[in-house]
C-alpha cells in the first residue's frame, strides 16, 4: 500500500483522469482521510493542481496506466475513456477497478448501452445501429426504414467518444443523415446509432451510488436545462415532479446500477414525456447533475463516490434544503474570474463558489455556482447572476 498519510492503514484510490470532477473529489478525501492519487495527462490539469500525488501519463498508454496502479488500494475515474483492455488487465493482476470494465463498457459505448438496457426491459427511445459494413445504398435503406418507423427528424450519434453535445447530430432527412455520416468517418469499433426525436416535457437526472457489497442509495431527482449541448443549470430536487414518477426514476436508476454492475456513482440522464421516463444517457463517476450534492446534500456526490469504490458504508443522499440550484460557468471571451469575486460574494453572502483551475476558454466549463433555500425564482436569478458575472456575460 502506498500511502501520504502517517496513519498507515489509510487506502490510496487512483483516479486516472486529471479533471475537475477529480479536483472535487479531493475535498471529500481530505474530510475521509483518504489519499488520493491522480493519472493526468498534463502537470497543470485541473485536479493536478491540488492533488499532491501526481503522476502524468496518457490513460490509454497500458505502461503509464500499470506504473500509476502500483500501490494503489483501488482505481476509479474520472472520465469513462480508458481502453477496457487496459481495464481487465488490471483487474487480472490484481488491482480493483471500479467501475470495472463490464460496467463501464456501458457508458464508453451508446449501442452497447442500448443493448443492455433494451434486454433488461428499460425504457428507451426507439433505436437502430448501421451497419459497420454497410454500403452506401445500405446505409441509405436503414435510414429510411428507420425514419419510416420513427418519424423525421431522428438523431445520429456516434457510439464512442462523444460528450457535451459532440457527436451528436438532428437529421431531418435522408439526404442530411447520410451527409452526416460522410462527413465524419468513424474508426471501429465505433458505430452510427440511430435514435428517435423525443418531444420531451423537460430533462432529468437520477444519481444513485452503490457499492461492491450491493447497498445503494438514491439522490433526489434533479432538472436539468442543457444550452448548446451543455449543461447548463440543475435544479434539486426537479420542481412539480410527480412523487411517482421520481419514484420511477429512482427506481430507473438503481435497475440500471444492478442490471450494468455499477460500483460507485451512476448519473442516468432522463427524458420527461407525456407517456412516462425515457432514457437518454449514462455516466459511471461523479457527475454535473449532482455538483448541487457539494453544498445541497448530506452526503456528496463525491464523497459517496469514494464510500462505494471502497465498499464503505454509504453516506445520506438527502437534501439539506427544500432547493438548491447549481449553475455552470461557461467561459467566453473573459479571460479574468477573480476580479469578479468582490462584486458577487457582496451581492450575495450565500453563494458558493467552486472554479476548477481551468484557463478560460469559450465553451469550457470553468467552474460552477450554487445556491440554496426555498424561494426557487430567486435561487435562479442569484445563480444566474453570479455564474454570468463571473464569466464576463454580464457587469453589474
Amino acid at each position: 500500500m502506498s500511502s501520504t498519510s502517517p496513519v498507515d492503514d489509510f487506502p490510496t484510490v487512483g483516479v486516472i483522469g486529471g479533471g475537475q470532477l477529480a479536483r472535487m473529489a479531493q475535498q471529500a478525501a481530505i474530510g475521509l482521510g483518504i489519499n488520493l492519487r491522480v493519472l493526468a495527462a498534463a502537470p497543470k490539469d485541473s485536479a493536478a493542481l491540488v492533488i499532491n500525488d501526481v503522476r502524468v501519463g496518457n490513460h490509454d498508454d497500458a505502461r503509464a496506466v500499470f506504473a500509476f496502479a502500483d500501490g494503489v488500494d483501488v482505481i476509479t475515474f474520472d472520465h469513462e475513456h480508458v481502453p477496457p483492455s487496459i481495464l481487465r488487465e488490471l483487474q487480472a493482476s490484481g488491482v480493483a477497478v471500479r467501475p470495472g470494465p463490464d460496467a463501464l463498457i456501458h457508458a464508453q459505448d451508446k449501442v452497447a448501452m442500448r443493448r443492455a438496457l433494451t434486454d433488461a426491459g428499460l425504457p428507451c427511445p426507439g433505436w437502430a445501429v448501421i451497419d459497420a459494413d454497410a454500403q452506401a445504398l445500405e446505409v441509405r435503406a436503414q435510414l429510411e426504414e428507420f425514419g419510416e418507423r420513427v418519424g423525421w427528424p431522428l438523431m445520429l450519434k456516434t457510439s464512442r467518444g462523444g460528450y457535451d453535445g459532440r457527436g451528436v447530430w438532428v437529421a431531418d432527412s435522408v439526404e442530411a443523415a447520410v451527409e452526416i455520416i460522410e462527413q465524419n468517418p468513424l474508426t471501429a469499433p465505433a458505430a452510427w446509432l440511430l435514435e428517435e426525436r423525443v418531444d420531451f416535457r423537460r430533462e432529468l437526472a437520477a444519481q444513485i451510488a452503490r457499492s461492491p457489497h450491493g447497498q445503494a442509495v438514491a439522490y433526489p431527482v434533479v432538472e436539468t436545462v442543457q444550452t448548446d449541448g451543455i449543461c447548463r443549470e440543475v435544479i434539486a430536487p426537479a420542481p412539480d415532479l410527480d412523487s411517482d414518477l421520481a419514484i420511477s426514476a429512482q427506481s430507473i436508476a438503481l435497475r440500471v446500477a444492478e442490471v450494468v454492475g455499477v460500483t460507485g456513482m451512476l448519473a442516468v440522464e432522463l427524458f420527461e414525456t407525456a407517456d412516462g421516463l425515457l432514457i437518454n444517457e449514462l455516466a459511471m463517476r461523479p457527475h454535473n447533475s449532482g455538483h448541487w450534492s457539494i453544498d445541497g446534500a448530506v452526503t456528496s456526490q463525491f464523497e459517496n463516490h469514494l464510500r462505494a469504490v471502497l465498499d464503505l458504508p454509504l453516506g445520506s443522499p438527502a437534501a439539506r434544503a427544500p432547493y438548491s440550484v447549481m449553475v455552470n460557468v461557461i467561459g467566453t471571451d473573459q479571460d479574468h474570474l477573480y476580479s469578479a469575486y468582490r462584486h458577487i460574494m457582496a451581492r450575495d453572502p450565500h453563494l458558493k463558489v467552486h472554479l476548477y483551475g481551468k484557463t478560460p476558454r469559450r465553451g469550457r466549463k470553468l467552474g460552477h455556482v450554487t445556491v440554496t433555500g426555498d424561494d426557487l425564482v430567486s435561487l435562479r436569478e442569484r445563480a444566474h447572476h453570479a455564474a454570468d458575472y463571473l464569466a464576463g456575460v454580464i457587469d453589474e
